[in-house]
């Protein structure tokens, strides 16, 4: 049986309310970084494999990790954060400024709605599938995976209902779970796996804030 730890990245200055564009280049705060290096510190097995998200926020909450381990192999997975908001693209805005826009896409609840080059629903589904069969090909673990909250969400609620391809109803549920299903940044939510196996369990469904502390 082998283990995966999804890891949500530190604090970045959009968690922290500060303005910011492109969902892929907000940086971690002075918070997030030490939250990066607690993470590191935590981990009582060394992982033999470092799976970052394309997102800078998630590739500096890993690094303090990578250097601690530096056996492990590191690759990067299209695990990033679940990004739906196509017409706010190339705009500088807060959480504040994108939350009419967020709450609007959830209430449409179309699993296939996509403007400006934003991912859909389905397609978030599609990619924690992916994720899924990624991982039941892999060799035992330890298998870090520096991630995001909404995917993580994704993964957990795709495992713990079978929901493989969302309708409305599907969507309107998920947001649901999300909503209640807290995930704070620097959180670790461990799964267990079969390899050869495509979908794993959840060993920690609530998550404990640090694997193995």
């Amino acid at each position: 049986m082998a283990r995966v730890w999804l890891i949500r990245h530190g604090e970045s200055e959009s968690n922290a309310g500060l303005p910011g564009g492109e969902p892929g280049v907000s940086p971690l705060t002075e918070a997030g970084r030490r939250q990066a290096v607690e993470i590191a510190e935590s981990l009582a097995l060394e992982p033999r494999l470092i799976v970052t998200s394309p997102f800078l926020r998630a590739r500096q909450t890993a690094q303090p990790t990578i250097e601690r381990f530096p056996g492990a192999t590191c690759e990067e997975w299209p695990v990033q954060e679940f990004t739906f908001l196509g017409e706010l693209h190339g705009q500088v805005t807060s959480t504040a400024d994108r939350r009419p826009f967020t709450e609007a896409y959830w209430d449409r609840a179309d699993p296939h709605h996509a403007v400006n080059g934003a991912e859909s629903f389905a397609g978030l589904f599609a990619r924690t599938q992916d994720f899924l069969t990624r991982l039941g090909e892999r060799e035992p673990g330890p298998i870090a995976v520096f991630t995001h909250g909404l995917f993580i969400r994704a993964v957990m609620w795709s495992v713990l209902t079978g929901i493989r391809t969302p309708d409305s109803e599907a969507m309107r549920g998920f947001r649901t779970f999300a909503d209640t299903y807290l995930v704070p940044n620097g959180n670790v939510t461990e799964l267990r796996y079969t390899p050869g196996k495509r979908i794993p369990r959840v060993v920690v469904p609530l998550a404990s804030r640090y694997a193995d502390r």
